[in-house]
């Protein structure tokens, strides 16, 4: 199971990112624990300055605008 987070204040973009790699999970039949990260200290600690940010199994993966769903894909 990949641990995913979506780093972010809450934003319409980080709604949007979040349920992309829900959809794209479902799809592909692959469990995944996703967690919607909003405090700002957090995310900084992350080394993310632009959000949504996305982090798998620890590694930050994107920052800055809403992934594509090939992208996403790529990361599952």
């Amino acid at each position: 199971m990949k641990n995913i987070k979506v780093l972010g204040s809450g934003c319409r973009n980080c709604e949007t990112t979040a349920k992309l790699i829900e959809q794209a999970a479902a799809a592909k039949g692959i469990a995944i624990e996703l967690e919607k990260v909003t405090d700002m200290a957090a995310i900084l600690g992350y080394g993310v300055m632009s959000t949504p940010g996305v982090v798998i199994d620890g590694q930050v993966v994107h920052a800055g605008g809403v992934p594509d769903r090939k992208t996403i894909e790529g990361w599952l």
